[in-house]
């Protein structure tokens, strides 16, 4: 990039960090403006719920000889999807859910067509399918159905459907944190919808939870879970502006480094502004010392 575009991205990057910051501080809006809190749910939940939930394993190493099939039918391991230089998003799905799979997958689609980051070039997708009757025939159908709405067909080879034997399939969804359940009655499995993002070493460092994934929130934690090994010099400095609050499923302002950046911005801004002070004061005391040497040829 050129180092002049280089400096406006960051300068535009680090302004951006100081209204974020600003917005945070506002005070809050009148209370008939804000929506009313829920009241804490006190009934027990549905039976066909119980058990599932997401349990957060954040920094834990998920089992690399864990054996599945992919969509084409060959024998993986989960360390073959981890190369230690790209991260992995990882959702659970199965091809003939009836309805949460459709709008989860959807909704990641939709978020990650918003994000100039391409699955298999800066990230990887790993689906692992819930259901053992499922066979890479279904498993390469559901991935195409959802490749031509990602639109971009370099994608094909960066987003992976796995299955395998119950017994694997709920080992790694222990080790992601991940219990669902089977509906004898419905004939159908009951799981979170949410999503987990490793790291290229195979660690777990992100949880991103419903049916919406905001653009940003995806961006940056595809970012920070590559330890800096993609993105740009924006993203790490928004990283350093931004992050990850669990309790709002967010990247927001860290007012603290917010602070230290304005004020280093500010030391270089004033270094720069001594600069040409003495560059201007030093061509005043050539041209005295030397004069009509402008007229010169």
């Amino acid at each position: 990039m050129d180092p002049r575009r280089r400096i406006l991205a960051v300068s535009f990057a680090a302004l951006l960090c100081a209204l974020s910051a600003q917005a945070a501080a506002r005070p809050d809006i009148s209370a008939s403006e804000k929506k009313a809190a829920p009241a804490e749910r006190t009934d027990p939940l549905p039976k066909r719920l119980a058990g599932v939930d997401v349990q957060e394993k954040l920094d834990q190493s998920l089992p690399p000889g864990l054996e599945f099939r992919d969509d084409r039918g060959r024998s993986v391991r989960v360390g073959d999807y981890f190369d230690g230089k790209l991260p992995v998003l990882i959702t659970l799905n199965y091809s003939n859910c009836p309805m949460l799979c459709s709008l989860q997958l959807t909704a990641v689609v939709d978020g990650l067509k918003q994000v100039e980051l391409t699955a298999g070039k800066d990230y990887r997708i790993l689906t692992l399918l819930i259901d053992p009757a499922e066979t890479p025939q279904t498993a390469s159908k559901t991935k195409a159905r959802y490749l031509r709405q990602y639109g971009r067909p370099e994608a094909a080879g960066g987003w992976h459907f796995i299955s395998g034997s119950e017994r694997n399939v709920r080992a790694l969804a222990k080790a992601l944190g991940f219990q669902y359940a089977y509906n004898e009655e419905r004939k159908e499995y009951v799981h979170p919808a949410a999503i987990a993002i490793a790291t290229p070493k195979a660690h777990i460092s992100r949880y991103l939870y419903g049916l919406e994934y905001h653009p940003k929130t995806l961006r940056l934690s595809l970012v920070e879970a590559s330890e800096g090994k993609i993105g740009t010099t924006v993203d790490r400095l928004l990283l350093f502006c931004f992050h990850y609050d669990s309790s709002e499923g967010r990247y927001a302002p860290v007012a603290r480094n917010i602070m230290r950046l304005g004020g280093g911005f500010a030391v270089v801004a004033l270094g720069g502004f001594l600069t040409l002070l003495w560059r201007v004061e030093l061509r005043k005391k050539k041209r005295l010392s030397h004069p009509g040497s402008e007229h010169r040829t």
